[in-house]
């Protein structure tokens, strides 16, 4: 199995480590994430979470637009990004359709990295317990580092 970690993870982890270099947080990241998943616990991360990250960099003033990069490319180099393709389209459209007929949504980028997740048969590493957790067939790690 693997775990696939959530944008909301790395905003925090940004939020936490803004005074700290990209090798120095990776690093403490690195064995956070042993210690909360194992040793031998594939790590990744949706493509869609690549987009959430990239988009924050565009975003991004222009004071803060080379930190946020350096640390986005820094993720990207980190944790490859698993593909959406046709499997995860068909779970994508499954959770979908029982998510609305149950009235429980999650949005539509949510949804990509839990179809993503269930296709490769990962679980999802997140800070938002709440959308995750109501996600038939989502295995659900709570991700503090």
């Amino acid at each position: 199995m693997g775990t696939l970690v959530d944008t909301t993870v790395f905003i925090e982890v940004e939020r936490a480590t803004r005074d700290m270099t990209a090798p120095a947080t990776f690093a403490s990241v690195a064995l956070r994430l042993e210690e909360l998943l194992g040793p031998a616990e594939e790590v990744g991360i949706a493509a869609i979470t690549a987009s959430e990250l990239l988009h924050g960099v565009h975003r991004a003033t222009p004071e803060h637009r080379l930190r946020r990069e350096a640390y986005v490319e820094a993720v990207l180099a980190a944790f490859p990004p698993l593909p959406f393709d046709l499997l995860a389209a068909r779970v994508h459209a499954r959770l979908w359709s029982e998510l609305a007929t149950a009235g429980a949504d999650v949005g539509p980028h949510d949804r990509i990295v839990a179809a993503t997740a269930i296709s490769a048969g990962w679980r999802v590493g997140t800070a938002n317990l709440r959308h995750f957790g109501r996600i038939p067939g989502l295995e659900v790690v709570s991700l503090q580092l």
